[in-house]
């Protein structure tokens, strides 16, 4: 991809779709669910507590997450990443395999 050439990027969901999975794979969350529903099911709960940030040019998408790459809104995403995965744990949508 060409850096000139148009896209459509929320840059909130690049950050909270890496956070996310980098928090499922630390060891604070072994025993939460990692499957793909639970964790898309944790970035949509959290996007949508935050605000969106779109972009159209690459330009444009490395200045808005640079801008966001801050302590204190990293902080702030990363709290709502925890709430959401407290609640998706507490209520999966995946299907429950029988163990026998």
């Amino acid at each position: 991809m060409n850096m000139s050439d148009p896209i459509l990027v929320n840059v909130t969901e690049e950050i909270v779709r890496g956070l996310v999975s980098f928090l499922l794979r630390g060891p604070e969350y072994q025993t939460f669910c990692k499957c793909e529903i639970c964790e898309l099911d944790t970035v949509a709960l959290t996007l949508n507590a935050l605000p969106s940030k779109y972009v159209t040019s690459m330009e444009a998408r490395d200045e808005a997450f640079k801008e966001m790459n801050t302590p204190g809104n990293i902080e702030r995403i990363n709290k709502e990443i925890i709430h959401a995965l407290h609640v998706v744990n507490k209520y999966p949508r995946h299907k429950i395999e029988p163990t026998s």
